[in-house]
């Protein structure tokens, strides 16, 4: 049976990637399973989904985590992909992974684990992976979600890697879910050389599809700390996606093959959070993130006219500061246009966590992402 899908996924997959080999090989779908069905109760409402990730999801796959992009498959279920995620007992895989993936069905979630139970992304050595963003890129029969990945390094031994980590580059993973089924793992690529360099973009920071194409965006921000990160923006075709020499770059005037040439949409002054969403809505594009994240206060929308912008910082429209008393972090928010969707406003998450690791450990629910609703500039 594993033969058989690999010969009707996998080859297609092949064709429609333009695969070379150059890529890391196709890694081997057998193992992957979802979890059982955790009751979720109603989801018609952000309280419905605040209720769930911080009362009901008990399940020892997953404690607490960060991130939470999402994305909706063409079934009706939606997947959402967090970063270094908790695990507890009886769980016999690692306590804390650096990635982990959740789908919603009906009135179940269920945990996607993949064969040995470590992250959906394996390790590279002593890299991991956290994800940025998740996107449908089409399929024939099943869908293929692309997974923006950032690569990253442990430093120090700081609670979940918070502060004592390096990024290394984006990575870009893609996955074949058939209907009704587990997500499987097709292939990862790293984009670029390991290197510790906060001034190179990053991206897949945001990702969005329209007209044919996937826009990219990158983040980036001076060597020192003290403001948000920069936005740039890519293009490729959606089968072309692991193809990096057929992505285009945005000079500020047209499109071209230099990565050098990218410009800045939005400055590192007043910037956006290191991973951000950025989508299309009512004919304008909107970014959504935290103004100069752990260090800022305000939930932002900017908006253009184009994927390109100009953007335009439009909307203060939550505040949601860091507590040094308390310790709690609050950044990189997230928007989900077709979450609940509701014209001329947006369903925003956020992610939490706590400076006192011994704080998170007793009560994972501090290390969850939170929902609210915004509304879309006029």
């Amino acid at each position: 049976m594993e033969q058989v899908w690999q010969a009707r996924v996998l080859l297609p997959l092949a064709v429609a990637l333009l695969l070379t080999a150059v890529l890391v090989p196709v890694l081997s779908p057998a193992g992957t399973r979802e979890g059982p069905c955790l009751v979720t109760g109603p989801m018609d409402s952000v309280a419905g989904l605040n209720t769930f990730m911080q009362e009901t999801l008990h399940t020892p796959d997953l404690q607490g985590a960060d991130v939470g992009a999402s994305v909706l498959l063409r079934d009706g279920r939606r997947l959402f992909v967090y970063a270094d995620t908790l695990r507890s007992t009886p769980f016999t895989g690692s306590r804390v992974v650096r990635n982990s993936m959740l789908v919603l069905d009906g009135l179940c979630a269920r945990v996607v684990l993949p064969a040995g139970d470590g992250a959906i992304v394996p390790d590279r050595e002593d890299v991991g992976y956290w994800p940025m963003s998740a996107v449908r890129l089409g399929g024939d029969g099943l869908d293929l979600v692309g997974v923006t990945l950032q690569r990253v390094r442990s430093t120090g031994d700081g609670a979940l890697g918070l502060f004592h980590f390096e990024i290394l580059g984006p990575s870009f993973a893609v996955f074949a879910v058939p209907p009704g089924d587990a997500p499987r793992l097709l292939h990862v690529r790293d984009l670029g050389a390991d290197e510790a360099d906060v001034t190179r973009p990053v991206w897949g920071a945001a990702t969005a599809v329209a007209d044919g194409w996937l826009y990219l965006y990158g983040t980036a921000r001076p060597p020192t700390w003290g403001y948000g990160f920069s936005l740039r923006v890519a293009r490729v075709r959606p089968p072309d996606l692991l193809r990096h020499d057929r992505w285009e770059y945005w000079d500020g005037a047209s499109w071209g093959a230099d990565p050098g040439t990218a410009v800045e949409l939005i400055g590192n002054w007043g910037g956006v959070s290191q991973t951000l969403s950025v989508f299309e809505e009512g004919g304008s594009w909107y970014a959504v993130s935290k103004r100069d994240e752990f260090l800022g206060t305000d939930l932002t929308i900017w908006s253009a006219p184009a994927p390109t912008g100009p953007f335009m910082a439009r909307s203060v429209v939550a505040h949601i500061p860091s507590e040094a008393a308390t310790g709690t972090l609050r950044y990189m928010p997230l928007a989900h246009p077709d979450l609940l969707h509701e014209p001329g406003s947006v369903v925003v998450s956020y992610s939490q966590n706590n400076l006192s690791l011994g704080a998170v450990l007793a009560d994972p629910q501090l290390y969850r992402p939170r929902f609210l609703r915004v509304p879309l500039p006029g």
